[in-house]
C-alpha cells in the first residue's frame, strides 16, 4: 500500500528546467541538474555563457566560452541524468553567441581545423611583427602568422564583427553531436526568416535539428513585425509613403493595411516558425509578470478615477463570474474548504464550519 501511495500519479507536468549557464564549473553543473531531477525536471536548458558574467540573452554585455567547456556541461547534466536512472532526460543546448561579442578567453587547440581552432578563427587580431612585441601582449599562431587577439581592460578577448551567424552554426552541430536533444538560439528579433537560414545551415549537418524559441517580451513584437511588412513591401516596390518607418509603434497607424498584415504574421508566428524554421517548441517567458503589472495599472487608474468601484465589478469581478475563474471564489482557494473538511473529521457535529449558509462565497453560486 506504501509503495502505491508513494507511487501513484494524478497527472504529470512535464518541466524545463532552467540552469542558465550551470552557477560555475562541470561540477557545479552536475550538482545543479541532480537536484533539478530530483525535483521532478525532465529536461534541462544550460547556456555557453560565461557563469560569472551571465547576463539576460536580450541584453549587451554577453561573453561566450569556448566549445569544450560548454560541451563538458553538456556532459554533466548526462551524467546526473543517467546516474539517477533517466535514460529519456531532454536536453536544450541555448547559444547566446549572435549577440555575444566577447569570449572569457581563447580556446586550446592541438591542431589546425580542430574546435578550438575553429573558435579562435572567430577571435578579432592583428597580425604582429616580432619586432614591436610589446609587454603583456598575448598570441596565436594562424596560417604561419603571428597574431594579437584584442584584448580589452576587462580581460576579455572580442570576437570579429560579422561572425555571430557562423558561431550560432558550430554551436548548434557539435552541441547536437555532443548529447544535446534540442537547441535554442537566443535572437535579437523574432524574424521567421532569420532563424530558418541559421536552422538550414544547422541541418546540413543535422538533417533533424530541431529548435526551442523563446517568443519573449522582451522584443517589441508590435514595432518589428510592422517594420518587418514595411521592408517587405518597399523591396516589393509597393507605395510605403504614407508610413515612417521609425514610428510605427505610433497608435496613428493602429488601423492600417500595414498594421493589419503585421498582427496576421505574429498571430501565425508558431506556426510559420514551426514549418519553415524547425521550431520544436515555442515557450513565452514571464508573460504573467507584464499580464499583472498591466491590470493592476488599469485597476489603478479605475478605482482612482470615475469609474471608482465600477472598474473593478465591470472589468475584474463580472468577468470572472462570466468566464468561470474559480478564483472568484478566493476563500474557497485560499482553503477554507479544506479546513472544513478537517474541522468535521476533527470536532463531529461541533465543528465550528466557515462554508455555512451565511458565507458571502454562496452569492456566487447563481452565477
Amino acid at each position: 500500500l506504501e509503495n502505491a501511495i508513494d507511487n501513484y500519479e494524478t497527472h504529470v507536468v512535464p518541466i524545463i528546467a532552467d540552469i542558465d549557464a550551470g552557477f560555475g564549473n562541470a561540477e557545479a553543473t552536475y550538482l545543479l541538474a541532480k537536484k533539478m531531477i530530483e525535483a521532478g525536471a525532465c529536461a534541462l536548458q544550460i547556456e555557453n555563457q560565461v557563469s560569472d558574467e551571465k547576463q539576460c540573452g536580450h541584453q549587451d554585455g554577453k561573453v561566450t566560452v569556448p566549445h569544450e567547456d560548454f560541451l563538458q556541461k553538456i556532459r554533466a547534466c548526462r551524467h546526473a541524468f543517467l546516474e539517477l536512472g533517466v535514460d529519456d532526460g531532454i536536453i536544450v543546448a541555448r547559444t547566446d553567441s549572435l549577440g555575444a561579442g566577447l569570449t572569457k578567453q581563447i580556446a586550446f587547440s592541438k591542431e589546425p581545423g580542430d574546435l578550438g581552432d575553429q573558435y579562435n578563427a572567430f577571435l578579432d587580431a592583428d597580425e604582429v611583427d616580432p619586432a614591436n612585441i610589446t609587454n603583456g601582449q598575448v598570441f596565436i599562431s594562424r596560417d604561419g602568422k603571428l597574431l594579437a587577439p584584442k584584448r580589452l581592460p576587462s580581460n576579455l578577448y572580442q570576437f570579429r564583427p560579422g561572425t555571430g551567424v557562423d558561431r550560432v552554426v558550430l554551436d548548434c552541430i557539435t552541441s547536437l553531436q555532443n548529447g544535446a536533444d534540442l537547441l535554442w538560439i537566443e535572437t535579437e528579433k523574432p524574424h521567421v526568416e532569420q532563424i530558418a537560414e541559421m536552422v538550414d545551415r544547422i541541418r546540413e549537418v543535422v538533417p533533424n535539428a530541431k529548435l526551442v524559441y523563446n517568443n519573449s517580451p522582451s522584443f517589441n513584437w508590435t514595432l518589428n513585425f510592422r517594420q518587418q511588412v514595411f521592408d517587405a513591401w518597399a523591396e516589393a516596390g509597393k507605395d510605403v509613403s504614407a508610413y515612417d518607418r521609425a514610428k510605427l509603434m505610433s497608435v496613428d497607424y493602429d488601423t492600417t493595411e500595414l498594421a493589419a498584415e503585421a498582427d496576421e504574421k505574429i498571430r501565425t508566428f508558431q506556426r510559420d516558425g514551426a514549418a519553415r524554421a524547425g521550431i520544436f517548441h515555442h515557450l513565452i517567458t514571464l508573460p504573467t509578470y507584464h499580464t499583472a503589472a498591466l491590470s493592476t495599472d488599469n485597476l489603478a487608474r479605475e478605482y482612482f478615477g470615475e469609474q471608482a468601484m465600477l472598474g473593478y465589478v465591470k472589468n475584474v469581478q463580472r468577468e470572472e463570474i462570466r468566464q468561470g475563474i474559480a478564483c472568484v471564489k478566493h476563500q474557497n482557494m485560499s482553503g477554507s474548504d479544506i479546513g472544513d473538511d478537517h474541522k468535521e473529521y476533527f470536532a463531529g457535529e461541533a465543528a465550528l464550519k466557515a462554508g455555512g449558509a451565511h458565507n458571502t462565497m454562496n452569492q456566487f453560486e447563481a452565477a
